[in-house]
């Protein structure tokens, strides 16, 4: 792959597709079933809970870092505005999610988190990388881009 491509998945039948950078405004068609595909753009966390996990995170057409936060957590309240800053770079190639671990219990056993804030690293549906602790903002865009 020479150049920047993304892989964005079918919201009709799932599949996925590669769709060069510079061709994504050109309304691309899933090559399985001829849909128009549909470009996540996000330039700020969203909130995601244990009932839209797997629809927001695991079928994201996007890398999602997701935050596994508490709101009595001070490391976590830090991370916060560094994420919110990061969600407007890498707008429209990374999405950021955040996830109450006190309010979703579900999501924060599957994933084992046993301390916070932790951060998940998942792309087209592979839990690929997780770090647990306050990263500094060169630290989580050092992940991020080694990442996407």
């Amino acid at each position: 792959m020479g150049e920047n491509q993304l892989i964005i998945r079918c919201t009709k039948c799932g599949a996925k597709n590669r769709v060069p950078e510079n061709r994504v405004s050109e309304n691309p068609k899933c090559g399985k079933c001829g849909t128009t595909l549909r470009l996540e753009i996000f330039d700020a966390p969203v909130n995601v809970t244990d009932a839209n996990f797997d629809r927001e995170v695991m079928q994201s057409s996007l890398p999602v870092l997701v935050d596994c936060w508490a709101p009595w957590c001070g490391p976590c309240r830090a991370v916060g505005p560094i994420l919110d800053g990061l969600a407007k770079t890498y707008k429209g190639r990374l999405k950021i999610a955040k996830v109450n671990v006190d309010e979703n219990p579900g999501t924060s056993s599957k994933y084992r988190i046993q301390s916070i804030p932790t951060m998940l690293f998942v792309k087209n549906g592979n839990l690929v990388d997780q770090v647990t602790g306050a990263l500094s903002k060169q630290a989580l865009d050092v992940r991020i881009k080694s990442f996407i």
